[in-house]
């Protein structure tokens, strides 16, 4: 049945080495964890430090002080509402909580100036300094704002201050979530791991052409080939 043995051993060996290397990279061999953790790890750390836009979002905001806003925030609980609101009275807002509903005045520019400082100290993993502000864990502060300010988006432009509700939205995308996303992550230069990641990037190429060849000389070796 093998028309070419010689191929066949060869696409057979390669597959066996292919398979080894497989099983070799789900195992706990970079500092506790398997290849792909470790990239992962890796490639997170490179991510973060690039997304520190922070200071942008302040910039984006500044225009904004001394303008005050009223909207009406829909929560997803009555907890988080009343979490949320003492985050609010802690940014110099005035809240009246019904339910999971919050109703917020204040200054736009002063709470986004808040929301900036949380995303901050979460994002360089500060979490304890959210606590000692509101008694909320880090990341349930952060999502409370997310909630919070995807809701004071909506209401904006509802109103159709759209101007307002673009730097909100500018300010989850780009301090809030990063804060969230990037808690609890060291950040690296690209520079300092470079040759790690040019490693990482040809090992994968060549890893896939490995499998390609091993696969086409296996089949090769049994006789079958592409007709032109």
């Amino acid at each position: 049945m093998i028309a070419n043995k010689g191929k066949f051993a060869l696409g057979s060996g390669m597959m066996v080495g292919f398979l080894v290397v497989l099983v070799a990279m789900f195992m706990p061999l970079f500092d506790g964890k398997n290849g792909l953790e470790y990239l992962d790890a890796l490639y997170n750390s490179i991510a973060k430090g690039s997304a520190n836009f922070m200071e942008r979002v302040r910039r984006q905001a500044e225009p904004l002080a001394g303008q005050q806003i009223e909207v009406t925030l829909a929560m997803a609980s009555d907890t988080q509402a009343e979490q949320t609101a003492t985050m609010f009275m802690k940014s110099g807002g005035l809240v009246n909580v019904s339910g999971s509903e919050i109703k917020v005045t204040g200054d736009i520019g002063v709470i986004l100036n808040a929301v900036v400082d949380d995303s901050r100290d979460m994002f360089f993993n500060r979490s304890d300094a959210l606590y000692s502000r509101y008694g909320i864990e880090g990341r349930q502060a952060m999502y409370n704002w997310w909630n919070a300010l995807k809701a004071m988006e909506k209401d904006l432009n509802k109103q159709k201050a759209f101007k307002e509700a673009k730097v909100v939205a500018f300010a989850i995308k780009k301090a809030v979530e990063p804060g969230f996303n990037f808690y609890g992550i060291e950040p690296v230069k690209i520079g300092d791991r470079i040759g790690v990641v040019i490693f990482s990037l040809v090992f994968y190429v060549l890893y896939t052409l490995w499998y390609g060849f091993a696969v086409m000389y296996m089949f090769e070796g049994w006789g079958m080939q592409l007709e032109h």
